[in-house]
């Protein structure tokens, strides 16, 4: 496919996929005082109780103007898939943060907009949401099984899920690490970010990966807590979902984290979609979708 070509495919799936209207949630609860410390959560359509929870954690180079809204319709798709779902809202980075450089190079790319992540607010937010997510979702959705949780996220909201389940192989010392592998039964992460070297080489969603971790000074000894490509084996069951025309997120940098697993021991599974490019994954009108809802089922239930 042409470069032409391929943009334009990238136009039309966005537009289909931010086309959805807004789903409202069935109840929202905080997990902290900042108003972006909240989750969202919707019960499955059908009524049955003892569903599992998908937890969602959304997608958007970690910037602000991206919120959880534009994966509401995701989280509804899977509610009408008979899952319960989490979805989480967490700091962003915005124009308020400081651009760092490195010489005369500033971090954030022209014309890329806000700066992506804040650290360690960004990763803060994460770790407090998982960490209370066993007992918000008891009460907010009480049909909810907490003992059958999947967590997934699109793009950045990728890396943070496979972030998410790899907190107690990160480096002794690190606020956010677990003394024991996360209650999980499994990851689903769509175009994930999910190998930073890889993406940096790439320049993905215009150097976010440098400036979530504040530039090249602090970029070595941040990256050892916030690189799922170097966080493993997790010993999680981890599945990753690309499409092979994505030109946002390429299938080389999950191929990267795929193969990084490997070289640590552990098997990733990894579905490539012909034909597909990267706002299919959470667009409910694309055959895409469906995919997605399968994989979770494969290790929800």
């Amino acid at each position: 496919m042409s470069d032409s070509a391929a943009r334009d495919r990238d136009v039309a799936e966005t537009e289909s996929a931010f086309a959805h209207p807004e789903v409202a949630p069935d109840r929202s609860a905080a997990y902290g005082d900042h108003p972006d410390q909240v989750v969202d959560f919707y019960a499955p359509r059908d009524g049955r109780t003892g569903a599992p929870l998908v937890v969602l954690l959304h997608g958007g180079a970690w910037r602000a103007p991206y919120d959880r809204a534009h994966v509401s319709p995701l989280a509804d798709f899977l509610a009408r898939r008979g899952f319960a779902v989490a979805s989480v809202e967490y700091r962003r980075g915005g124009d308020d943060i400081p651009q760092q450089r490195d010489g005369a190079e500033s971090t954030r790319a022209s014309g890329a907009g806000p700066v992506a992540g804040r650290w360690p607010e960004t990763f803060d937010d994460v770790a407090a949401a998982m960490d209370a997510m066993p007992v918000l979702a008891a009460r907010e959705l009480p049909g909810a099984d907490v003992r059958r949780i999947v967590v997934t996220g699109h793009s950045a909201g990728g890396h943070l899920a496979l972030w998410a389940a790899a907190r107690h192989v990160l480096p002794e010392g690190s606020p956010w690490r677990l003394p024991a592998p996360p209650q999980l039964r499994g990851v689903v992460a769509l175009a994930p970010i999910a190998d930073f070297g890889t993406a940096v080489e790439l320049g993905v969603c215009g150097g976010a990966v440098a400036q979530l971790l504040g530039g090249e000074p602090d970029f070595e000894g941040r990256s050892a807590q916030a690189d799922p490509g170097v966080l493993l084996p997790t010993g999680i069951a981890t599945a990753i979902v690309q499409g092979v025309e994505d030109i946002v997120v390429p299938q080389a940098v999950s191929e990267a984290y795929v193969d990084a697993a490997a070289r640590s021991g552990e098997m990733v599974g990894l579905t490539l979609l012909g034909g597909v490019g990267h706002f299919p994954l959470i667009d409910p009108a694309a055959d895409a979708c469906a995919v997605v809802a399968e994989e979770i089922t494969q290790l929800a239930w």
